[in-house]
């Protein structure tokens, strides 16, 4: 789904918020207040929707809808070894209990052997009213793999290793909007620099956390130079 209007100074932000709502209040209300600078944020519960609603979610979910910020359920894939049929019950449960905008496919292999796999799920995941399908490798993938997805994250990791990371020529054939770098242990004042990163090496959309260990993502992103929350890690959650 294209963002409405022309996107900000620095690119559009994707954030993986993997806390819960009653852990860090203030983030998710920061991210309600942030709306047009999101491409999205990715809900995730329990590495996924979870067994049953969680009413938190649901809440911290209409809080960001009604702010129009486009919203991805999280589903782990497995890299290819996780039953579509497991994927697809993911999707239906996001969908369902908290009215997501599309999905956040994660643990995606970079080979191209998978390919026709991902672009069967992306399929179902469309068929299922999803508008934006983002899959996550997590580095630059085989470039088939951009051409399956709405938005493919080429890059997660630390801030230390993003200062040294590469970009194969391939992705100049592709529009910025179609890619993302999620960076952590991004250290205070340094947001602007992974922006200008990200933008130079033609990602679109980016996001910034002071996270690290086993949850980056529990934290806030940074946003105007500040994180966005308290720095909360809670349960640890994929990423």
């Amino acid at each position: 789904m294209t963002p409405p209007g022309p996107p900000p100074a620095g690119g559009l932000l994707l954030v993986p918020l993997y806390v819960h709502p009653a852990a860090d209040p203030a983030a998710w209300t920061a991210l309600a207040e942030a709306a047009p600078r999101l491409r999205g944020v990715v809900l995730n519960a329990a590495d996924g929707p979870g067994q049953r609603p969680d009413p938190a979610f649901r809440a911290a979910a209409e809080r960001l809808r009604g702010a129009g910020v486009p919203l991805l359920g999280y589903v782990d894939t497995g890299y290819g070894r996780r039953a579509p049929r497991a994927v697809v019950g993911d999707i239906r449960r996001h969908r369902r209990w908290y009215g997501v905008d599309g999905v956040f496919l994660d643990q995606v292999p970079a080979h191209a052997a998978p390919l026709p796999h991902y672009r069967r799920l992306v399929l179902l995941a469309k068929a299922l009213g999803a508008r934006t399908a983002v899959l996550n490798p997590g580095t630059h993938p085989d470039p088939g793999y951009a051409r399956v997805a709405d938005l493919l994250v080429t890059f997660e990791g630390t801030w230390e290793t993003y200062r040294r990371a590469g970009v194969p020529p391939w992705t100049a054939d592709h529009p910025p909007s179609r890619f993302c770098h999620l960076v952590h242990a991004v250290p205070p004042g340094r947001a602007a620099e992974v922006a200008r990163t990200a933008e130079g090496r033609g990602a679109g959309v980016h996001c910034a956390v002071p996270g690290e260990g086993a949850n980056p993502w529990g934290s806030a992103p940074w946003l105007d130079g500040c994180p966005s929350g308290s720095r909360v890690g809670g349960a640890p959650l994929r990423g």
